[in-house]
């Protein structure tokens, strides 16, 4: 996500904006190419006629997945937050 700084220009704040949607697109194509290629894995590693069975087997995979990477990027993403409140803190206090 681009955040608003009022030091960049329009120009400069439309160009982060693009880049990150764009590059949000590939994202999305690259998740649907995954997203066929372990449905396959799946039903060649369980060999299940079953199609509903591997839909489930493939559901909670990737819901189990998308919880554990959720939790780790909300850590790093505190982390980073600390870090950045150290910062401004600590140059608050030098400029005082």
């Amino acid at each position: 996500m681009v955040e608003y700084d009022e030091s960049k220009s329009t120009g400069t704040i439309m160009v982060e904006t693009v880049a990150s949607l764009i590059t949000a697109a590939f994202a999305l194509v690259a998740a649907l190419a995954w997203n066929e290629a372990i449905k396959a894995l799946i039903a060649r590693i369980f060999d299940t006629s079953d199609d509903l069975m591997g839909m489930m087997i493939y559901a909670i995979l990737v819901t189990i997945i998308a919880v554990v990477a959720t939790v780790w990027i909300g850590k790093v993403l505190v982390k980073y937050h600390k870090l950045d409140n150290e910062k401004r803190k600590h140059s608050k206090d030098k400029s005082e």
